[in-house]
């Protein structure tokens, strides 16, 4: 692997993750392409990319200060759910999937934070 992030296990959760909001997302309104489908999707990428630009710094608090920009995108992306299910855009079970999946990852980047500490 050439690259450090592609070592971590939370760069690649959060990659499939990335590729599970595009598919839930693609089945929202044409409408909100522009909107709250364009916000979710960049955001979940947004986690993706802030891991793999962070561990590529020389330094353990530089990293963290990455590993806290990935984490508040992945909340964002959260958030995004909770619309997206208050609008009837997806349902309970596609919903709570990806919940628990971001949960989960949250936990991940905070403690893999820590790690570094």
């Amino acid at each position: 692997m050439a690259f450090k992030f592609e070592s971590l296990q939370i760069w690649n959760r959060s990659l499939d993750l990335s590729i599970l909001i595009q598919e839930i997302a693609a089945n929202f309104p044409n409408y909100e392409m522009y909107n709250l489908s364009n916000q979710i999707r960049r955001a979940a990428d947004s986690v993706v990319l802030n891991i793999a630009e962070g561990s590529t710094g020389q330094t353990n608090p530089e990293f963290t200060r990455f590993l806290r920009y990935a984490l508040r995108s992945a909340v964002e992306v959260v958030a995004c759910l909770f619309i997206a299910k208050k609008k009837a855009y997806i349902d309970t079970i596609i919903f709570n999937k990806a919940y628990a999946e971001y949960e989960i990852l949250c936990k991940m980047i905070s403690k893999f934070e820590k790690s570094l500490k």
